[in-house]
């Protein structure tokens, strides 16, 4: 999950629902009869700096704007990519959780991203990159701070929850984004949306009921369901940026000021929460952070180079690989009631997905 990471901005162009983690927003007006929750004429948004479309070659205040990156003639290889991208993240699931576990969500974060920002600077550095403009700079920043927001609140309640029940939680993140897009953007909610939301809660009913009905019921399992839909929805409000950045920067100089930017924002809150780990963790620090810049550097290439609606079912292989790892390594049992909860929030998500244009989507992104 997580993935991991990120921001908000209003758009001229408006935003149709995709599906993730790691997921997205609004839709086409419906076709006569349908249902509107939301009637708003389309509104006219425009950050300054930011391209007026996705397909716009240059920003309209920056003369040094980077060109948009084409997609890719086939798929298949940025498919295969993503997979891996999703494989490696759920791999530092486990590292995160047990650091979660030991030293607290926030330094698990904070210490991952600083030993990142190493890792990342060192290979991104090594380059001698050019100086992002000021359009690619603020999407780096504003994205970062949905990351740090999002990536707190979720490992605090996988501490707290078996890996497979908070990655199957944080699939509401693309249905809680059709709604936001409504909200910030005028979008229109059709019946279709209404009935994949829907779907999607009852999901979440399921899983919650069966966290509840458990004999090993911990009191603190509502707390962390609440904290994955807060992370959830920082998620959603992030994906408003995720793809526009991978289009406007390349995957090292992404992943080197996500960890950056991160690092920074959590830094803040050091007076307070910071605690140096003992040495026995720094392996598991360097492991986090190693494979949330492989995944990030993966998924950054993938989405650059294929739309969302084509690999946002990759998302959900993230389930299967934390049924595998939350039983191989933490001898969590997959129960029913979760396996039935995700089927059905991937079946809402999917149905959104099913609205999906050809433009440009919005990429799902790592924590």
């Amino acid at each position: 999950m997580r993935s991991m990471v990120e921001g908000h901005s209003r758009f001229t162009r408006r935003l149709r629902p995709t599906v993730p983690l790691h997921h997205p927003s609004g839709g086409p007006p419906p076709r006569a009869g349908e249902d509107r929750l939301v009637s708003t004429p389309k509104r006219n948004f425009h950050r300054p700096g930011l391209p007026e479309k996705e397909g716009a070659n240059t920003t309209p205040n920056s003369a040094t704007a980077r060109p948009m990156r084409p997609d890719s003639p086939s798929p298949l290889v940025p498919f295969l990519v993503a997979c891996a991208g999703i494989a490696t993240f759920s791999a530092m699931d486990v590292l995160m959780k047990g650091l979660s576990i030991n030293l607290g969500a926030y330094n698990a974060v904070l210490w991952r991203t600083g030993a990142g920002t190493l890792v990342s600077g060192a290979l991104y550095l090594s380059l001698g990159p050019a100086w992002p403009d000021r359009a690619t700079m603020r999407i780096h920043a504003v994205r970062s701070f949905f990351v740090a927001c999002m990536a707190v609140t979720f490992f605090w309640a996988l501490a707290r929850l078996p890996i497979a029940e908070a990655i199957a939680l944080a699939f509401v993140a693309p249905l809680m984004a059709l709604y936001m897009a409504a909200v910030f953007l005028g979008e229109t909610i059709g019946r279709r949306s209404v009935v994949a939301s829907l779907l999607g809660l009852v999901g979440v009913i399921v899983i919650v009921a069966g966290k509840l009905s458990a004999s090993d019921y911990s009191p603190d399992a509502l707390w962390a369901v609440g904290a994955v839909f807060l992370s959830a929805t920082f998620y959603a409000y992030n994906l408003i940026l995720a793809r526009r950045q991978a289009k406007m920067a390349e995957p090292l100089e992404i992943a080197f000021y996500q960890n950056l930017f991160v690092t920074l924002i959590l830094a803040l809150g050091a007076p307070w929460f910071l605690a140096v780990p003992a040495g026995e963790w720094a392996s598991h620090i360097l492991g986090a952070a190693m494979l949330a810049t492989v995944s990030l550097l993966l998924l950054s290439w993938a989405y650059a180079r294929a739309e969302t609606q084509i690999l946002a079912t990759t998302e959900y292989t993230g389930f299967l690989w934390a049924m595998l790892f939350g039983w191989l390594f933490f001898a969590e049992a997959v129960t029913w009631p979760t396996i039935a909860g995700a089927v059905l929030i991937v079946t809402a998500c999917l149905i959104v997905a099913r609205k999906a244009p050809k433009e440009d989507p919005v990429e799902p992104a790592a924590a």
